[in-house]
């Protein structure tokens, strides 16, 4: 049964009742209430500018444990070297919008929609969502953000215009050891090749309590 939620107040279903798929419930909007409301329980959005707001709280998360990152040979190097430079919420704006603009394989168009954007530049804002950007001298070359519930970080999307960019910011995240878990969503090759992992909501769940302690 999918949820119609209410404009009026801030109450989510149970996320047990998603659908298979992990759709939840329908409507509401992306005000910073609501938005942290539903990471606090396991939620997010995920949806285009062709659909309502959808929220989604998948039976099995896809997670990485910052201890169990799979960093290779050819990785560790590129690390060492220092080619790259780091930073942290210093252009959350720009790291959200190249997202919302990078080219996937099998995906036309962007669930980052304008609306999507201004909603987390104001999380960011308010100090839950942040960002880590990769710089290749002065040029912002890769990049991820999310919102941090705790010490798990809800990871949103990220982006790479130079090989090995986006590891980076990922390595830079599992490194910072400001993370017990970091919350993938939903699965990708390119994650699992790094160490992300399925576990079930109940396992999911119980960290999420944990991590907000």
């Amino acid at each position: 049964m999918i949820f119609q939620l209410d404009p009026y107040t801030l109450q989510f279903p149970d996320p047990a009742r998603a659908e298979p798929d992990g759709l939840l419930a329908i409507g509401g909007d992306l005000r910073p209430e609501r938005l942290m409301a539903a990471y606090q329980q396991g939620i997010f959005p995920w949806y285009d500018d062709h659909t309502p707001i959808l929220w989604y709280s998948p039976h099995e998360r896809f997670v990485l444990y910052p201890q169990m990152l799979k960093i290779s040979k050819t990785m560790r190097r590129v690390l060492r070297a220092g080619h790259f430079h780091v930073t942290y919420d210093q252009a959350f704006a720009e790291v959200i919008a190249a997202c919302a603009t990078h080219p996937r394989a099998g995906q036309d168009g962007t669930w980052i929609t304008k609306d999507m954007q201004q909603a987390y530049i104001t999380l960011h804002d308010l100090g839950h969502a942040h960002s880590i950007e990769v710089w290749l001298a002065d040029k912002l070359v890769g990049g991820l953000y999310g919102v941090s519930v705790g010490r798990l970080f809800c990871g949103e999307s990220m982006f790479s215009r130079e090989a090995n960019a986006s590891k980076v910011a990922l390595a830079s995240l599992c490194l910072s050891g400001n993370y017990d878990l970091i919350d993938c969503q939903v699965y990708t090759d390119h994650l699992a090749s790094l160490g992300a992992v399925m576990v079930p909501r109940d396992e999911y769940m119980d960290r999420l309590v944990k991590s907000s302690g």
